[in-house]
């Protein structure tokens, strides 16, 4: 059963991956140069598009809980909650994830088996 890449085909994988990530970073910066104004459309995304995907991976890690299964959907919110509670308390989205993914799997692998 062989179904890993060649060397050939990972360096491509690789490459293209490598300027597809390039070349998201620099167009913004080709399009808009700092002499000119961004556009109120773009200025409008820029502060609506963080919430928005935060939002969506919120509903996307909870759409399968089940609260009439045993202590399923516990952890998740949980770990939800403490996540809403440190990025309130110390504004650092990083540390709040982190220590919210760090209680959720501890509430899983130790407390809620």
């Amino acid at each position: 059963m062989k179904n890993m890449l060649t060397n050939s085909e990972l360096v491509m994988t690789i490459t293209i991956i490598a300027g597809g990530t390039l070349l998201t970073r620099f167009l913004p910066f080709i399009f808009f140069p700092s002499v000119q104004k961004v556009p109120p459309v773009l200025q409008r995304l820029q502060n609506l598009l963080p919430g928005a995907a935060i939002g969506l991976l919120v509903v996307y890690s909870l759409r399968d809980l089940n609260f009439l299964e045993g202590n399923r959907g516990l952890p998740e919110i949980l770990a939800v909650g403490a996540v809403l509670l440190l990025e309130r308390a110390f504004k650092q989205p990083l540390l709040s994830i982190a220590l919210g993914t760090a209680l959720y799997m501890l509430l899983l692998q130790r407390v809620l088996v």
